[in-house]
């Protein structure tokens, strides 16, 4: 199963180009609605796919957390995807995805995996506002097939946070300083609710405004109203932004293409633009480097996010 992403390393060139490639798995049959619905997860943050290894139980874990495998001499917690969501599915799972977040390491179990879709993010739409109000924010994009199938792609970040990986919100905003200066606002962009709630909290926490959008698209469209305000009202657009802070992967357009765009205006000439995404290899540092971003931070570290921020800022 692993030769589904044998050639991941070639896949780096789509950054960019505002395409992705998913990797498509199902959780089986909902007993309680009767279907089966299709889920995506992109191929970046996927290691490898494998039979369910034998799985340590530990105490005192979450409702959906398993346990944890060894992979390699490294231990693995394992989740399993339609406990988490709170599906009755008709069996049990099948397959292990193990996927990498930022650093971490994490298996998924799922009932099957599907294929590999490549695509392109404005082919990926934001959920309507009623499913992401039923599923609480869990899917941040839907795609759909040429057989009429949707694909929904979760937010992962989710699942860890609300499965222990990141720690308690109290310890990871402790260090955060407060920037003391005023008249400072960074417009952010992410899909992910976790991620948004995360990066206004350090924002907060620094004494800074912010702007946010859910998307690259929503990001460059609010960009441009405040670049044409600059413009007719003769005010530097600096003095209403100081630095835009995108992610990479988000639905109709991504984090590569939105920096394309700020980068090509001269009217944000002087504005730093931060990438922040659970993409932190040196290989996607480097793409964003190759776009124009000016720094790079991994998600879920606010002190880092909040010290590159002040440097930034000051």
């Amino acid at each position: 199963m692993s030769d589904l992403l044998k050639n991941i390393d070639a896949r780096t060139k789509l950054a960019g180009t505002n395409k992705l490639e998913i990797l498509m798995f199902s959780l089986g049959k909902d007993l309680r609605t009767g279907r089966e619905e299709t889920f995506g997860i992109n191929v970046f943050k996927v290691r490898e796919v494998m039979r369910i290894p034998e799985i340590t139980r530990a105490p005192e874990m979450p409702a959906a957390v398993e346990g944890m495998v060894s992979l390699r001499g490294a231990l693995v917690p394992v989740i399993d995807l339609a406990k988490y969501i709170g599906m009755e599915p008709d069996g049990q799972p099948g397959i292990m995805i193990v996927t990498e977040y930022n650093g971490y390491t994490q298996g998924f179990l799922v009932r099957a995996v599907d294929n590999i879709l490549r695509l392109d993010w404005s082919a990926m739409r934001v959920p309507p506002e009623m499913l992401v109000a039923e599923l609480g924010g869990l899917v941040t994009a839907i795609t759909e097939l040429k057989d009429k199938r949707l694909v929904m792609m979760l937010d992962v970040e989710k699942v860890l946070a609300e499965t222990g990986h990141f720690g308690s919100d109290e310890m990871i905003f402790k260090a955060v300083r407060h920037l003391g200066k005023e008249n400072r606002t960074v417009f952010f962009a992410d899909d992910s609710s976790v991620a948004r709630n995360q990066i206004a909290r350090t924002l907060e926490a620094m004494g800074v405004k912010s702007i946010s959008a859910i998307n690259g698209r929503r990001a460059w469209e609010e960009l441009s109203r405040m670049a044409d305000y600059a413009d007719s009202s003769n005010t530097p657009l600096r003095e209403m932004v100081q630095v835009i802070l995108t992610d990479v992967e988000m639905p109709e357009m991504d984090g590569y293409m939105l920096t394309r765009k700020i980068k090509a205006d001269k009217r944000f000439n002087g504005i730093p633009v931060l990438m922040h995404s659970s993409l932190s290899s040196s290989s996607n540092q480097q793409l964003g480097k190759a776009v124009g971003v000016d720094e790079y931070v991994p998600k879920f570290e606010p002190q880092k996010l909040s010290q590159t921020l002040a440097r930034l800022l000051a």
